[in-house]
């Protein structure tokens, strides 16, 4: 596995470089190959998935708190960064030899193989595209080194150009080298951007598209006036699309057309149900305003946002399957191979109206939100509840099985808490001495009676609430009056349609969602 034994040492800016296009090329190939097989099976991507399933609950939840829905970027930055390193580090100690940077790259493969094939969703022939990668990889790095070393080479087997010890040769071997660094370049390049335009499915754009009739044939439910105080500041009463909240483990969109969409229903049932988007499309079609929560919303955050949702009744369908008594959990999985468990409780209460989803704001669901279909259990935190690119329902137990979250120690039950928030004005923010304070609060499935703000700790005052549309959905509030100028200090709590008042107690979001008053500071001018 040693190069010549009369070649020259490899400088170390070069065998840095033979390590960084080695394994570009082997990622580049890698993705075009599993844009041919199955996106999930890109090792670069499959690598961040498992990263992502062993990151610590605590972890997560700091990613989440600082990074917001760039957390996934910031991940595969810092992939990058830690690949470039070991490349780099690969061409170093291979100098001399090549035999330690071969070794290197055969590790980052065998690594990325086994994160491919542990992938929960692992097509067939899965280990096709970390194979193509390892062997790219490895091709690249042994002609470069060659290349590199003896100088003048232009492929395996071929002779010198020139005489090696001569200054002509020289010359030639390092525009033979540098050629050949481009050529790999631009081949890395272009294989990982092939792979990427593969994945990109566009036939799963055209299957939405052809989704949109079926969707505009169903009416949603008329706003009344007074939804919302956007004029003073609080969020439009419906979110739009582009603006709601997406929060996933996923790393990329997977891409499902309808026309292939499938969704079994097993387990604990007298009747095993499997549905195509035919089958579901044919019922009929209901239109509920909805507010969603993740339970990753900090106090005060922004992870909350209201649309109008277009699908199925959940209830018919389960009723033709027939729920076996004993079933406390409906676990539900992703096409991705992500688990949700949903207590069965919660799926099969009436007040609820839990459905299957295909459509958001009289458009069919967008992709990054689970087309073509995802569950909807209204308050309930995503987790338990929202599963997105659904393809199974298996009814069994909390004690057979465990869901991907609960593997990881967040609750069982998980029923959205009752919360309000402060829009207007924003931390240290200014606001005129008339500007009115504005926020919203929540209560799915309870509604929203109440919400008090006090300023600079003094006493509870009520504020005005908008009209309420449903008790599914969010309420805006606004507290009018006027403000000496200065420095100030704002809370603000919620009573529930049951008459509890929200904590003041202060929790993290996990295990079961955050608790405590959102406090702003803010001036008068």
């Amino acid at each position: 596995m040693s190069s010549p034994t009369g070649s020259s040492r490899l400088s170390a800016p070069v065998a840095a470089l033979i390590g960084l296009l080695s394994v570009a090329m082997g990622l580049g190939v890698g993705h075009l190959a599993a844009g041919l097989v199955s996106p999930a099976a890109s090792p670069f991507v499959a690598v961040g998935g498992a990263a992502i399933d062993r990151t610590p609950s605590w972890l997560k939840d700091f990613a989440v708190r600082s990074f917001g829905t760039y957390d996934k970027v910031v991940l595969l930055l810092g992939m990058a960064v830690v690949i470039c390193g070991f490349a780099v580090a690969a061409g170093l100690l291979s100098r001399r030899s090549r035999t330690p940077g071969l070794v290197l790259l055969a590790a980052l493969g065998v690594v990325a193989g086994a994160a491919v094939l542990s992938r929960p969703a692992a097509d067939p022939l899965a280990w096709l595209p970390p194979l193509a990668a390892l062997l790219a990889g490895l091709w690249v790095f042994v002609n470069l080194h060659r290349l590199g070393r003896t100088g003048g080479r232009s492929g395996p087997g071929e002779a010198p150009a020139a005489d090696p010890s001569g200054p002509a040769a020289s010359g030639v071997a390092r525009r033979g080298f540098l050629v050949s660094s481009a050529a790999v370049a631009v081949g890395a390049g272009l294989t990982g951007a092939g792979g990427q335009a593969l994945a990109g499915g566009g036939d799963v754009d055209t299957s939405r598209r052809a989704a949109g009739r079926i969707v505009a044939g169903a009416r949603a439910p008329a706003i009344p006036a007074g939804a919302d105080f956007a004029a003073d500041g609080s969020p439009s009463f419906i979110t739009p699309n582009r603006d709601f909240y997406r929060i996933d483990t996923n790393l990329i969109v997977p891409r499902l057309r309808a026309e292939d969409w499938r969704l079994r229903i097993h387990g604990m049932v007298d009747r095993e149900l499997t549905l195509d988007w035919a089958a579901l499309t044919s019922r009929p079609l209901v239109v509920r305003t909805v507010t969603m929560t993740c339970v990753s919303n900090e106090i005060g955050g922004s992870y909350i946002s209201n649309a109008n949702f277009t699908g199925v009744p959940l209830s018919d369908i389960l009723a033709e399957a027939g729920v076996r008594h004993g079933a406390d959990q409906l676990v539900t999985t992703s096409v991705d191979g992500w688990t949700c468990g949903t207590p069965t409780a919660g799926v099969l209460d009436p007040a609820r109206q839990a459905m299957l989803v295909i459509g958001m704001n009289s458009e069919p669901l967008p992709i990054e939100h689970g087309f073509p279909v995802r569950m909807l259990v209204p308050g309930l935190y995503g987790y338990v509840s929202g599963t997105k690119w659904l393809v199974d329902m298996e009814f069994t137990t909390f004690e057979a099985k465990q869901a991907y979250w609960i593997e990881r120690g967040w609750a069982q039950q998980a029923p959205i808490k009752t919360m309000s928030r402060i829009d207007r004005p924003g931390g240290f923010g200014e606001i005129s001495p008339d500007s009115p304070l504005t926020g919203i609060a929540w209560a799915q499935t309870r509604g929203i009676e109440k919400v008090e703000v006090r300023i600079d700790h003094g006493a509870w005052r009520v504020a005005e609430l908008s009209t309420e549309v449903s008790p599914d959905t969010w309420r805006m509030w606004r507290l009018p009056g006027r403000l000496p100028p200065g420095p100030h200090v704002a809370q603000v709590r919620a009573t529930d349609g049951t008459g509890y008042t929200q904590t003041e107690d202060r929790a993290a979001p996990i295990p079961d969602g955050a608790t405590g008053w959102h406090t702003v500071q803010f001036t008068v001018r």
